[in-house]
């Protein structure tokens, strides 16, 4: 029986090779389309100052206008003429992609605490200089100890971001502003397919922002930027980069390259990476099967004139990973995928006819992964087979400012659709998780901005959708038996915000904002009806859920500039409706045996509901410069964040994260970054124990770096800048359990105590 579904598989498969190769020849033709009259010089870059400057952090902001570039040195003939044509471009309006990176492609001095101050609600930034000396396979690693973020911590090799206690379903991953076209939402065990290595800049925005993307973004969205679509030609034609790293905990090595060139109006861009780790150390030895192998790479080219650009990039992904736990010795469960993607994205400033600029994206991928287990120690098969074919498209069009009576008003309209096509099939005898499910949706977004005055902005958007899912349902006939009964589910969510912004003396920043937001239930909330082998649950959806709304007030106060620099937010949320999963039983392989055979064990019997709850939370960051040391400045941080959660009976709601506090000291200069601080979380003993869940003790993370980064004239005239450090995690090898986690049930620990050597090699 498992050789008849292995053939089927393997046929399954050869029809998808097949398919990618027609994929290729797509986007081959895509890029030959590609056009724009007129050439654009190379962009203007960022001098590096001779001397030590203050600290002013100016991160674009996705929802505010970015402020002016000011270059320290006296620009040349080709510069000048960039800043005349960069001068043109319109400042964009409401949440953008088009995030503006300095030319170190990261924050101008590593461990600066980046703080958006022209943002309506906070925005966290990882930049390029973090992700380079974080470990781990995925970008949750590098965002998890920053307040309001943590992370699932399924595998080494999956691990998706929690935000403010909320997943899946309600974050959104995305690349340069498109969907990343997964099954990661579908489950804990399931990978994102973005590297680290491929991303230069990570954003994580929360409130009216997400509106632009979709109600499933109603916890926050993860952007993740890259330059696989050229937008303009790089300074001197050409730019680069080599990376890499090597960490104890794992016996890890990875290493990514990339680069970007261009002339008269073309640009190219060609990265890939490469990432092996074996099974990780813990203070009780070695955590099995938390292996990750994964490699990748990706080709673009854009056409770039005076008035925008057009481009488009192919990308593959290849990851295979354990999943550790009971089963982790004796059957080796693991996941292995791979992924086709394309991506189209371009720009027209059209500065006429009331229209100040016009922007696109399209995306689409094709996604597969198998879950195999050793289950009679003679090789691996097929256990479980997750598909998921994707497109994604987005228009907007921005007008031409006008000023009224209340002040100047900019504006953006905007349309998204797409089509996802999911199924997550059981090949042994047994229940399928996900029979095939379709979903189609359409919305139109607006935003608008106010400046009252001078120091006061304000911002008001809204979202409309219509979601179409339709799936099967699995009904029980009995014991070892079920049937799919057919089901079309649709929804039309409806969101609205409401902001303002204050500019207080001395660069503080307030804001105050108000959010009701819809959500359609996703796919597999509704139709889920099978065997997850990998998580070892039965998972059961309820096709009867309604429309999940939150209604969220949000209070901020930040500053970016100076000596001090602190983002402090409050938030509270009442949910109607919030959708969940929690542990109810046990089940054998069928949805009956989840009813008439109580003494299965087999699988862990997951159920979706929905109740009203309540979330509200405090994320606090702060760095303060006390004074000049040797050739820089010696400095103290801090950092606390809590989310608690309830339904409304009073009762905990699962898996939330619990308190953090901590601090640390640091030192910087042009050259030298030190740091050394601690992070504790403390026991969560707020616990949801209707749902089997235990309380999980507390734990302090050590952590150290020392980083040299030297800037000097490379190959023709380019700027070049070398880095090399060490970083040290979780130095005081203490047990790590993360409540939020699937896998605290099995205690599965996190990784013990770890030294990464980093380094990198850029040509600007």
């Amino acid at each position: 029986m498992i050789s008849h579904h292995v053939t089927l598989a393997q046929r399954h498969l050869t029809q998808r090779f097949l398919r990618r190769h027609l994929f290729l020849t797509v986007a081959t033709a895509a890029v030959a389309a590609v056009w724009l009259p007129a050439s654009r010089p190379a962009s203007a870059q960022e001098a590096v100052s001779a001397e030590l400057p203050e600290v002013v952090v100016t991160a674009p902001s996705p929802v505010a206008k970015p402020k002016k570039k000011q270059v320290t040195t006296a620009p040349g003939p080709q510069q000048q003429a960039t800043q005349s044509a960069a001068s043109a471009e319109p400042e964009p309006v409401g949440p953008t992609d088009e995030i503006s990176v300095p030319a170190t492609r990261s924050a101008p001095i590593p461990g600066i605490l980046v703080v958006v101050d022209d943002a309506f609600v906070p925005v966290t930034v990882a930049t390029e200089r973090e992700i380079l000396s974080t470990n781990g396979a995925t970008l949750t690693e590098t965002l998890q100890t920053k307040p309001g973020i943590s992370g699932t911590t399924f595998a080494a090799g999956s691990n998706r971001p929690i935000i403010r206690g909320l997943d899946t379903y309600r974050i959104r991953v995305q690349e340069n502003g498109l969907g990343t076209g997964d099954v990661a939402a579908l489950s804990e065990d399931h990978a994102v397919p973005i590297d680290p290595s491929s991303a230069s800049r990570v954003e994580v925005v929360r409130g009216p922002a997400t509106l632009r993307y979709g109600s499933q973004a109603i916890g926050g969205v993860v952007a993740v930027e890259n330059d696989r679509i050229p937008s303009a030609i790089p300074n001197g034609g050409f730019s680069g980069e080599i990376r890499g790293g090597l960490s104890s905990v794992d016996e890890g090595r990875d290493g990514a390259f990339r680069a970007t060139a261009g002339s008269n109006g073309v640009a190219v861009h060609a990265d890939g990476f490469k990432r092996q780790t074996e099974d990780y150390d813990t203070p009780r030895g070695r955590q099995l099967n938390t292996f990750v192998d994964s490699e990748g790479g990706a080709l673009g080219i854009s056409m770039v004139g005076l008035s925008g650009f057009l481009g488009v990039s192919v990308s593959r992904f290849e990851s295979l990973y354990g999943i550790p736990g009971e089963e982790a010795a004796e059957l080796r469960p693991r996941i292995d995928l791979e992924q086709d993607k394309l991506q189209v994205k371009g720009e027209w400033r059209v500065q006429d006819f009331g229209v100040e600029a016009l922007r696109v994206w399209f995306g689409a991928s094709d996604y597969q992964h198998t879950e195999n287990i050793n289950e009679d120690g003679d090789g691996f098969v097929v256990g479980q087979l997750f598909t998921n074919e994707e497109w994604e498209g987005r228009i907007e069009g921005q007008h031409l400012p006008i000023v009224t009576s209340l002040g100047r008003l900019r504006g953006a309209l905007g349309v998204q659709a797409f089509n996802r096509e999911t199924e997550g099939r059981f090949l042994e005898d047994g229940d399928s998780l996900l029979a095939p499910v379709e979903t189609d949706s359409v919305a139109a977004f607006l935003f608008e901005e106010l400046d009252v005055t001078d120091p006061l902005t304000l911002q008001a958007a809204a979202r409309i959708e219509h979601t179409d899912v339709d799936g099967f349902e699995r009904i029980a006939t009995g014991l070892d038996t079920s049937i799919l009964q057919s089901q079309g589910r649709d929804f039309t969510p409806f969101s609205v915000s409401l902001g303002g912004l204050y500019r207080l003396p001395g660069a503080h920043v307030a804001s105050l904002n108000g959010q009701y937001v819809e959500r359609a239930p996703d796919a597999a909330e509704l139709f889920s009806g099978g065997v997850h082998e990998a998580t070892g649950t039965f998972e059961i959806g309820n096709s009867n859920l309604d429309v999940e709304k939150a209604a969220t007030i949000e209070a901020g106060l930040r500053k970016a500039t100076g000596s001090l620099r602190y983002d402090a937010t409050a938030f509270y949320t009442e949910y109607d409706g919030f959708i969940f999963k929690g542990i109810t039983g046990s089940c054998g392989v069928t949805i009956g045996s989840c009813v008439d055979d109580p003494d299965a064990e087999e699988f862990a019997r997951v159920d979706f509901a929905q109740r009203d709850a309540t979330f509200y939370g405090v994320e606090l960051a702060a760095q303060y410069d006390v004074a000049p040391v040797w050739k820089g400045i010696w400095g103290i941080e801090g950092q606390y964040d809590f989310v608690n959660a309830e339904f409304s009976n009073g009762d905990n709601v699962p898996r939330i994260p619990p308190h953090r506090l901590g601090g640390g000291l640091y030192y910087r200069d042009l050259s030298w970054f030190a740091r050394a601080g601690v992070l504790h979380a403390f026991d969560q003993d707020r616990f949801a124990g209707e749902f089997e869940e235990i309380a999980t003790p507390g734990y302090t993370l050590v952590s150290a770096e020392l980083s040299y980064t030297a800037r000097m004239t490379g190959l023709g005239s380019h700027p070049q800048e070398m880095t090399i450090g060490l970083k040290g995690e979780n130095l005081a090898d203490d047990e790590i359990l993360n409540h939020a986690s699937f896998k605290r049930r099995e205690d599965v620990l996190l990784p013990g105590a770890n030294v990464r050597l980093f380094g990198s090699i850029k040509l600007n």
